[in-house]
């Protein structure tokens, strides 16, 4: 039997239509007002698309409108894939093709890389958007909770990336789950500085509807500028990678936040002690989590109260949410024992785009394989000791080696590539790449770059180049990676080329 529910938007604006929404660059709209500027533009969007079911891709930033046209294609039961806007025309070519998206919906500030897509997609700027005649606009009743209403691409550990499927109902329990959580207070406001791109922005969103909740929207993350907006604004709830909660506490100096702010939500790996420490200090409270695009957001959360006795850990399953940790036969390890994370739960996707083969190998009886390695100590708390295998965090983003080595492999002069994460101060980890060249051939690291800025986004490429002989490969001449940065770290190799 499918669950209906009435639409979000709709309904919040039933039940709280003065209340504040959005705040975003001195502006404040209500869930009145958003629900209409949304109805408007479902009117319009209706006129160039089929409507209800069809595809429509969003290349957008963070802004007001970006949130209306977000909010008009969720309310028309329009599918929307959201790009991110920092990968490259390349990328975002194939992307479109793949998702079958009718129309590109972009802001202005991407015109020059839209320029640069070859996609059959229609192109349409927020501009242009905002000249069309609204027609009459289909509004959905109800959400079907099992319907399809996101597809955000995450890239693979092989092959090219996947379309992550976001079902209503998978949006609506990462909402539940995250308040059982947090709790929900009645003057909550979340800020959110992170790109509603990603799952992390894109799910306060759906929380500030559900929970009748106002969001403080930033373009980008300007340390200053957060502080000023938590303290005149109330903020209570905001989101972070570690890098940005580093920046807020230089900021604060010896300052301390106000009173009424309750919580920093940590993801992007586990914090580090000093910095912790330092939190302690300043009453900041920091709820370390665990989640990813698969899982609509947030999937296990470490309360504030453990930070320190379970230093590295990312806490415990939200309440709708189960965990364990198996063996290649996904037999469940003893405490203490290293093994595959799997996730269960109602936000888990239903599946990656045309992938049926792909989604068949990574869920099975309803438990999500993340291959992710980790534990679970005796207590139930989560450590995640490799994400994804060989994933690097860089700066909050999730980078992919095997998508970096693909394209490196496409120069004609490179025989073998592997890269691996290294250390950065300022980025948490960085790529890094180990080049063998074919013989009687010449590059240099320059020449490298200026080849990869034209097929990956600013923060996949490499920042140090390693040339070398050969690559450590096993029996199955399988990459090992470890050796790699065995080499960064114990023979002296830090600088790169």
């Amino acid at each position: 039997m499918d669950q209906m529910m009435p639409n979000w938007l709709k309904k919040r604006a039933e039940l709280t239509p003065d209340r504040e929404a959005l705040i975003y660059e001195g502006h404040t709209y209500t869930f009145n007002q958003m629900f209409e500027y949304a109805a408007v533009l479902a009117g319009k969007i209706r006129s160039i698309t089929p409507g209800k079911k069809s595809v429509a891709a969003v290349l957008l930033s963070n802004n007001a409108d970006s949130v209306f046209v977000l909010y008009s294609l969720q309310i028309s039961g329009i599918r929307t894939v959201i790009l991110n806007n920092r990968l490259t025309a390349e990328e975002l070519s194939w992307q479109l093709d793949d998702s079958g998206a009718e129309i590109l919906i972009y802001d202005s500030a991407f015109s020059e890389k839209v320029y640069s897509i070859d996609s059959k997609s229609q192109f349409v700027s927020l501009a242009e958007l905002a000249d069309i005649p609204a027609g009459k606009p289909e509004i959905l009743e109800e959400y079907d909770l099992g319907d399809v209403t996101t597809i955000m691409y995450t890239s693979g550990t092989t092959g090219n990336p996947k379309g992550v499927m976001q079902t209503y109902g998978n949006h609506w329990w990462s909402a539940a789950g995250s308040a059982l959580n947090l709790g929900l207070h009645e003057h909550d406001k979340w800020l959110c500085a992170v790109p509603i791109f990603h799952i992390s922005g894109y799910s306060i969103l759906m929380r500030s509807q559900i929970y009748g909740m106002p969001i403080v929207l930033h373009p980008s993350f300007d340390e200053e500028k957060v502080i000023k907006d938590i303290r005149d604004h109330q903020v209570t709830v905001m989101s972070v990678v570690s890098t940005m909660l580093k920046r807020i506490l230089a900021g604060l100096g010896e300052e301390r936040l106000p009173a009424a702010f309750r919580c920093m939500l940590l993801g992007g790996g586990p914090a580090p002690l000093p910095m912790l420490e330092e939190c302690l200090e300043k009453k900041i409270p920091v709820f370390q989590t665990y989640g990813m695009t698969e899982t609509s957001s947030q999937f296990a959360t470490l309360s504030p109260e453990y930070s320190f006795t379970k230093l590295g850990s990312a806490g415990k399953a939200l309440f709708p949410n189960q965990i364990r940790v198996a063996d290649e036969k996904g037999t469940n390890v003893p405490a203490h024992t290293e093994g595959e994370i799997l996730v269960k739960g109602p936000n888990v996707t239903i599946g990656y785009l045309n992938r049926e083969a792909e989604t068949a190998k990574k869920i099975r009886n309803q438990w999500l394989h993340t291959g992710d390695i980790g534990y679970l100590d005796s207590d139930g708390f989560l450590y995640v000791l490799d994400r994804r295998s060989d994933l690097i965090i860089s700066g909050g983003e999730n980078v992919y080696p095997a998508e970096i080595e693909s394209v490196l492999l496409s120069h004609p002069a490179i025989a073998d590539a592997g890269v691996v994460g290294v250390k950065d101060e300022q980025w948490g980890h960085v790529p890094a790449a180990f080049i063998v060249l074919h013989p009687g051939q010449d590059v240099n690291a320059d020449e490298l770059a200026e080849f990869c800025i034209e097929k990956l986004a600013k923060y996949k490429l490499p920042k140090r180049y390693y040339f070398i002989d050969n690559l450590p490969r096993n029996a199955a001449k399988k990459l090992l990676r470890r050796k790699l940065r065995e080499r960064i770290e114990t023979r002296g190799d830090s600088n790169g080329n």
